[in-house]
């Protein structure tokens, strides 16, 4: 049995706690955050979606305008009581042949002493800025290498989602490296530390006409070009990981192999967390896996919210027999649990019995 020690704290980020990034935006949500530890603080790397404030009978979508020189961020307005659009998701709006998101994300720095109580910085960290970000860029995962802290995240935009790469040394100053797999790939989570002298990463191909959402492994010489790849795991239809699954927070090393805590949901869209054990020398085998979540939607802030029923996690920091992870729960706010490492290791079930089963 896996004890969950979520955080009386719960939320630790909401977007009431972000300013908007310009005064006529407004903040929706504040999630799935990467985590990283520098030196006393707590990094949380936030998802932070924003709209543009709207106007009576009118509404308006912020996107970045890649046509000229320079990327500028527009507002494109549209009249509600258009009947060739539509509205009805609040999450998009559709017309003939095209569609666009109504928030767009930007990655934004809380920091806390403690883990728990966070503040957050005034300004973006990392805004969309090129072709490949024009409807935002989102679920950072942080890896520390060497003192090096690398950035893998989705930019989203009209020819696909794909992912990036970035990497400061003081959650201050940020280089892109650009597209390290291209659409549609997600949940990408680099190792934080070499295999047989290779990089390692998990990543999610979303198949469009053959097989399902699952996860997959790469090797990279120089965090760039990523190859080798593996079929990891995948979905089971009719149990809790039957719709889809991903990478979570970045794996780390234990005496029995990689611990990874990563995502899964159900046909139904209720998304857990499951924890999966990789082999030392080879990563790409599967040693043990969850067959039941770790976490699944129960508080409140779980199970309501802007998409509701919603744990999904980008990291997670390890403090001895302690992991304590951070998840974004229903798409709106970042919370916080603690697990044993003994207990998530010893609830796994080996990967010949799972399969069996």
């Amino acid at each position: 049995m896996v004890t969950v020690l979520r955080y009386p704290e719960n939320p630790v980020v909401t977007s009431a706690m972000v300013p908007p990034s310009r005064p006529d935006f407004e903040v929706t949500c504040a999630f799935n955050a990467g985590v990283a530890k520098f030196g006393d603080e707590v990094i949380l790397l936030l998802r932070v979606a924003e709209r543009a404030v709207a106007a009576p009978g009118v509404c308006r979508i912020p996107v970045l305008n890649c046509d000229g020189p320079t990327p500028v961020l527009e507002v494109k307005e549209f009249d509600r009581n258009d009947a060739s659009i539509d509205f009805s998701d609040s999450r998009v709006i559709r017309g003939q042949g095209w569609m666009l998101l109504t928030t767009i994300s930007h990655l934004r720095v809380a920091r806390s002493k403690d883990g728990r109580h966070f503040t957050v910085d005034p300004q973006p960290a990392l805004f969309p800025a090129n072709e490949n970000e024009v409807w935002g860029i989102e679920d950072p995962r942080v890896t520390e290498i060497d003192g090096a802290y690398y950035i893998a995240y989705k930019g989203v935009a009209p020819t696909g989602i794909t992912s990036c790469l970035a990497v400061t040394s003081d959650f201050q100053t940020y280089e892109r490296r650009g597209i390290i797999f291209c659409p549609e790939n997600l949940d990408v989570c680099i190792f934080p530390e070499k295999v047989n002298g290779m990089y390692v990463a998990l990543h999610r191909p979303v198949p469009k006409m053959i097989g399902t959402p699952n996860m997959w492994l790469a090797y990279s010489p120089d965090l760039q070009c990523w190859g080798h790849h593996h079929f990891l795991m995948g979905t089971q239809p009719g149990k809790w990981d039957g719709g889809r699954v991903g990478g979570g927070a970045v794996p780390f090393k234990t005496e029995r192999g990689w611990l990874a805590i990563y995502h899964a949901a159900t046909e139904n869209d209720v998304y857990c967390l499951g924890a999966v054990l990789l082999d030392l020398h080879e990563p790409h085998k599967i040693l043990a896996r969850s067959a039941t979540p770790i976490l699944y939607p129960e508080a409140i802030y779980e199970t309501t919210g802007f998409f509701p029923n919603v744990v999904f996690t980008c990291g997670a920091l390890v403090d001895g027999d302690r992991v304590s992870v951070y998840y974004g729960a229903s798409d709106h706010v970042m919370a916080g649990a603690d697990f044993s490492v003994t207990e998530l290791l010893d609830s796994l079930t080996p990967v010949e019995a799972v399969a069996a089963g």
